[in-house]
């Protein structure tokens, strides 16, 4: 089955690498305009080049998802350039420093509930105003295994997916008779920049512990998480909403 965005627009947020650039690859080679939205700009545009230089239709915009009013403006310039907004992938997040409850500093909680969880939020939020406008669309945020399970020193970052999943759902849910669904996807151990910036900070050790743990036993693809995002944007899903698929090699049937 070939699924195409011919004549649909996307948007992927924390889109300049890792999930993010995958996945909006895999939107403008299924035909979709496609926005790249990131907080390092420079980094945004070199990815909107890299694939207008293949012929799609880009455009790289500057955005840090904690603020409320860059997000708007992101959806409002997504519109302005293209007229509409088919999919949005609210991809962009970071990892929480790693330490037990007691000693989390409270200044890494609020950088990344800001980031993680609200940052979907504002996102949901203006491209939801939009898609009610059309009466169409669809929306995938990004959670995580660790909005499945808990995750020793990992708390923040956790409680952060966690609340990804219940936006997910309650949006769903006001929706889902007005033509928009909204879906999420949990990565599982995914090799990607984040997982590079992990070994660099001593981490590659849990890494590898995890990965033991994991059925198929190897490190998913960037791509397979796309591929999973798409088919939730596309109407071969088109009865599916309020779910969240785990995408992990098999970690969370343990």
């Amino acid at each position: 089955m070939r699924i195409s965005f011919e004549n649909k627009v996307a948007l992927v947020t924390g889109a300049a690498s890792g999930l993010g650039f995958a996945t909006a690859k895999a939107f403008a080679e299924s035909g979709a305009a496609v926005v790249l939205a990131d907080w390092n700009e420079m980094a945004a545009r070199s990815a909107a080049d890299e694939l207008a230089a293949d012929g799609y239709k880009t455009l790289a915009i500057a955005c840090d998802v904690s603020d409320d009013t860059q997000v708007e403006a992101m959806v409002e310039q997504t519109v302005a350039k293209f007229g509409r907004l088919d999919a949005a992938y609210n991809n962009a997040g970071v990892q929480n420093v790693l330490a037990e409850t007691a000693d989390s500093p409270r200044d890494d909680y609020d950088r990344v509930m800001a980031i993680n969880l609200r940052g979907v939020w504002s996102c949901m939020k203006f491209e939801l105003q939009q898609m009610r406008k059309q009466g169409s669309g669809a929306i995938v945020n990004c959670s995580s295994l660790g909005g499945l399970v808990g995750g020793s020193e990992r708390g923040t970052y956790h409680a952060a997916k966690h609340g990804v999943l219940g936006l997910t759902k309650s949006a769903a849910l006001e929706y889902a008779a007005r033509g928009v669904r909204i879906n999420a996807v949990c990565p599982g151990l995914i090799w990607t920049p984040m997982a590079d910036q992990m070994v660099a900070c001593g981490q590659g050790e849990a890494l590898n512990a995890m990965l033991k743990s994991v059925p198929m036993g190897r490190y998913g693809r960037a791509e397979e998480i796309a591929d999973a995002v798409l088919w939730l944007c596309s109407q071969a899903a088109s009865y599916v909403t309020g779910q969240s698929i785990s995408v992990d090699g098999g970690y969370i049937m343990r």
